[in-house]
């Protein structure tokens, strides 16, 4: 738990909500009835702040018959305002404290209903979803990542490390495969770092998709496994829409993917997988209590589904634990729908209010080939 307790108090002072003024330097002690956490003040780069180091070590930690041991990992680097990442980054995510590294970069279109647009450019909504406000899409970059396997453990905040699945096989139009920490990463919770370790995050992909070349920065180029991986796999692994909006200081972000079309019984099964993240953007705790979807599809039918939680739990959201994240998946016998809805949220008080899910797309690829049936080099 240690490297758990490191990131967390990492993230206390490079969170994603504060970045500009809180670039520091981080220890941590076992003490036997908890973990102490140094910060002494360095420059930012920000605001001018004084201080006495430009470059910020990055300490994860292993355990010892003594106790807690720390390791230095790399020094962090500079965060890039303008511009995208490279192919090899080393990266600590600043929302969910794993060391992960880029493995390419995705050009999506954000759907902010926070923001108030001009009609133009603008996403109308779904039949039956909440509000008339149209949505202005703006580019934004991701990047498809590897997770290093030795903080999968300690990601506490997300009901599973991997945000990537597949369809199996064409005999269960219903089974499933997940690819173990594969991730998607927004532009904006990237904390880039470098270390001079060959081989620094341990990931059973890491030595067929990348090599070690010192001459180039960051020094890791892809090989053509990872080409041919990604060419091969691009339709069901490309990132297009996002889809954001905030009700009452808790955010809601939406990415859908399409997945590919199985036959069952005769008839046409077009599947998505969709990954969500609640936010709190505030300083109240709260708790998520209760879900509820509306599912429409080209067919004509609108599904109301409502339950406890999600994926069978009830996450608290806290200043010290801000988000939370999750996969799930839905099917239609059409090639297209809708999803919108609400999450039912409880403050400490017993009181409720309802955050709304932004309403989405449910779009299949217009040239449907057949979904891989498993990942191949």
């Amino acid at each position: 738990m240690a490297a758990c307790a490191l990131r967390r108090g990492l993230l206390s002072t490079v969170s994603k909500y504060n970045k500009k003024h809180t670039h520091r330097i981080l220890s941590v002690v076992d003490g036997g009835s908890g973990y102490e956490v140094f910060r002494p003040r360095v420059q930012c780069r920000a605001c001018g702040l004084p201080g006495g180091v430009q470059q910020r070590r990055f300490m994860s930690s292993r355990s010892s018959p003594e106790g807690k041991i720390l390791e230095t990992v790399g020094m962090f680097e500079a965060v890039k305002q303008h511009g995208k990442y490279e192919t090899g980054q080393l990266f600590l995510h600043s929302v969910f404290g794993y060391r992960g590294i880029v493995l390419f970069p995705w050009h999506a279109r954000l759907y902010d209903r926070d923001i108030t647009p001009p009609m133009a450019e603008s996403k109308p909504e779904p039949p039956g979803a909440h509000g008339s406000k149209e949505v202005k899409g703006k580019t934004h970059t991701y990047y498809q990542v590897l997770i290093d396997t030795r903080d999968c453990p300690h990601i506490s905040q997300r009901s599973q490390t991997e945000a990537v699945t597949f369809l199996a096989n064409h005999d269960d139009s219903r089974a499933l495969y997940a690819i173990p920490g594969l991730d998607y990463v927004s532009h904006e919770d990237i904390l880039p770092y470098n270390s001079a370790e060959q081989i620094p995050i341990q990931h059973e992909l890491f030595e067929r998709f990348l090599m070690h070349n010192p001459a180039k920065t960051p020094p890791f180029t892809s090989r053509d496994t990872l080409k041919a991986w990604q060419e091969k796999n691009h339709p069901w692994l490309e990132l297009s829409d996002v889809h954001r909006e905030t009700t009452e200081n808790i955010r809601v972000t939406v990415i859908p993917f399409y997945m590919g079309m199985r036959e069952a019984q005769n008839s046409h099964v077009y599947w998505w997988r969709y990954c969500i993240r609640l936010e709190n953007m505030g300083s109240e705790v709260v708790q998520l209590r209760e879900r509820h979807w509306r599912i429409f599809s080209l067919s004509g039918t609108l599904e109301t589904v409502r339950g406890r939680g999600v994926v069978g739990r009830e996450p608290v959201l806290s200043k010290e634990q801000p988000a939370f994240q999750y996969s799930s998946h839905v099917s239609l016998q059409a090639p297209s729908g809708h999803m919108w809805g609400t999450f039912r949220i409880e403050r400490t008080d017993g009181s409720h209010f309802d955050v709304r899910i932004p309403p989405f797309s449910l779009e299949s690829n217009k040239e449907d080939k057949a979904p891989p049936a498993g990942y191949t080099f």
